[in-house]
């Protein structure tokens, strides 16, 4: 949560931390602001309530100079939206901006309001600035010498940037738990939470690494580890296009992101489907890593948790292993009985979702055999700390809610099976899986060119308050995903269930004003799901059904008729409807679809 931006360079830097910090806005767009200090030494800030259109508004107004300097975008956890609370915050001589959260923060207040410092904020950032200035005035140490002293009395995960206007060639960056990345200018170095904000300026990039502190000026940088020795860190160059962090000719990301899924799984395919037909992990590095393994715990958020729900089936199912999921903030919190060889399998877009990181270094006490991150970011602090990593090479994904993403974790789960399945002799299962992922992007090319009939679809339900989602075996955790895309997006009140717990309660709901929405792929369970959607009908509920077959048509129901799909890879097929369809109906009620309110695509903080 929340974006960063900072830069000391030969020349102004207005334009750059502007032009930077607004690609950063899917991390936060309650408010934002920016802090320099001028060419006479004095510090100039801006901040305003909304998002970073306000703050360029504002920044236009002014002439505005300076080579060092700092901007933010925020997503508020402590204290209300408001122009107060919004970063930077400064005490004094001292600039911060602050990613995460400090858990003391409440402490340190009341032991800064003792020692004289007044507030302006509700935010645990002024706090920060306040116990820098306060260190600092204690002993007239160096910057890097305070920090140092400051970050040992703050308790969280956290990174942040500071700037000491009675020095201001340098810049400090701070990371502790949430992530931040160097870019390496021709006149100038740069900071920021995501290398997004910076692919304009330059391609090479230091990801800093937990415990990192960095010196940096216009020429030089300087790295110190937790222990305080000075190192050196790999520059690493991106081979992110500039234009692909575009929306090009689409309204939005999330639109882009969509139709981008049957190039996205080809290029996941391409990088771990072998033309032998084999598959190969070259991140696994040991072929035989599950081959002990008895069963597999994965953990996981929001969408990433729905993936997961989905794999179950198939872990279960095609290679024969145990496998339960949890959500990660439930992992972290219970006191767990972990199954005999237990391998865990951590899954998340970003690397950084702070539920996901805490508990696998959770797993680390608890005696699993081994742990792999399934991940769309190299660099990120999940696949630095997990013994093994498979990356699902979706893209850079901008609109916070997640599409390419969860379709490229599906096929790489899918592709996991099919190694299993192989390690235990399972060979057909193997080679059926392959043979039917290589289907997978001409299918997810179908059902895109219903793109009309769904919009018309959506036209109809954006009215809608409460919609409900049924799905049975694997495809429920898709109808829980369904549902959420359309919750996340036009602020509609879904649910998902089983199909089979209708009776058990939700049936009470169905009456002439509720919609309810149901995927039904031709398999094994159609026909008690066709059950299901006779118990809706008799009571005069208004049905959707995303479907192969066709079904008796009554009055109260509505088909919209998808191609034949394979079973292996239908649940990957059946969420490309639904994500058009909570796209179509956000579109219609004129929605902020790329950034949805209270809701940010990194979510930093637990």
């Amino acid at each position: 949560m929340c974006g960063i931006v900072a830069a000391v360079t030969q020349s102004n830097i207005i334009n750059i931390l502007i032009d930077s910090i607004k690609k950063l806005e899917y991390r936060g767009y309650d408010s934002s602001g920016l802090a320099v200090i001028d060419y006479n030494n004095n510090i100039i800030r801006i901040r305003c309530v909304g998002k970073v259109d306000e703050l360029i508004k504002e920044v236009n107004k002014k002439k505005i100079f300076g080579s060092i300097g700092m901007a933010h975008t925020r997503w508020a956890t402590h204290g209300r939206i408001s122009k107060e609370n919004t970063h930077p915050h400064i005490s004094s001589n001292i600039i911060v901006v602050h990613n995460g959260i400090i858990n003391n923060n409440a402490i340190l207040r009341i032991f800064l309001q003792k020692q004289g410092y007044i507030f302006s904020s509700d935010t645990d950032t002024e706090v920060i600035a306040h116990l820098l200035h306060w260190e600092q005035k204690k002993k007239k140490d160096s910057l890097h010498t305070v920090i140092q002293k400051s970050i040992k009395q703050l308790h969280g995960n956290y990174s942040m940037v500071v700037i000491d206007k009675n020095n201001p060639s340098q810049l400090i960056a701070v990371r502790s738990g949430s992530p931040l990345v160097i870019g390496l200018g021709m006149e100038g170095n740069f900071v920021a939470s995501d290398q997004i904000a910076l692919l304009h300026i330059t391609k090479r990039f230091i990801y800093l690494e937990e415990g990192d502190i960095a010196i940096i000026q216009k020429k030089e940088i300087n790295i110190f580890n937790k222990k305080n020795f000075k190192i050196q860190r790999k520059i690493t160059r991106s081979h992110v296009e500039y234009q692909s962090v575009k929306k090009g000719k689409y309204s939005h990301y999330m639109e882009k992101e969509i139709y981008e899924q049957p190039r996205s799984i080809k290029n996941t395919l391409k990088h771990y489907l072998q033309k032998n037909n084999t598959i190969y992990f070259p991140e696994l590095k040991k072929n035989n890593i599950f081959y002990h393994a008895e069963h597999i715990q994965i953990v996981a958020c929001g969408t990433s948790y729905n993936a997961a729900m989905v794999s179950r089936y198939w872990f279960e199912a095609l290679a024969n292993t145990p496998c339960d999921v949890e959500i990660a903030s439930e992992f972290s919190s219970r006191k767990l009985a972990v199954k005999r060889k237990s391998f865990l399998i951590t899954l998340s877009q970003s690397g950084e979702t702070a539920d996901t990181l805490s508990a696998l270094r959770h797993s680390k006490k608890l005696g699993y055999l081994g742990n792999l991150t399934i991940c769309n970011m190299e660099g990120s602090s999940l696949v630095k700390e997990s013994d093994f990593c498979i990356l699902t090479h979706a893209g850079i994904e901008i609109g916070v809610a997640s599409t390419k993403s969860f379709t490229a974790q599906l096929t790489v789960l899918l592709m996991l099976v099919s190694k299993i399945a192989n390690f235990k002799k399972n060979y057909l299962v193997s080679k059926n899986i392959i043979q039917v992922l290589n289907t997978l992007p001409d299918k997810i090319e179908e059902i895109l060119k219903k793109n009309e009939l769904i919009k018309t679809i959506a036209n109809k339900l954006s009215n809608k308050k409460n919609i409900l989602f049924l799905g049975r075996g694997e495809q429920y955790p898709i109808a829980i995903e369904g549902a959420l895309k359309l919750k996340e997006i036009s602020y509609i009140h879904a649910e998902a269930y089983p199909a089979g717990e209708l009776k058990h309660g939700p049936l009470a709901l169905i009456d002439k004003n509720m919609t309810v929405i149901i995927v039904a792929p031709n398999n094994a369970l159609l026909e008690k799901i066709k059950n299901n959607i006779k118990e809706i009908c008799s009571r005069e509920g208004i049905i959707y059904v995303f479907s192969d077959q066709d079904f008796d048509y009554e009055e109260n129901i509505n088909i919209i008729k998808l191609p034949y799909i394979e079973e292996l890879i239908a649940p990957i097929c059946y969420i490309i409807p639904l994500q058009l369809l909570a796209y179509y109906i956000a579109l219609s009620k004129g929605k902020d679809i790329d950034q949805p309110r209270h809701l940010a695509k990194s979510v930093t903080v637990e």
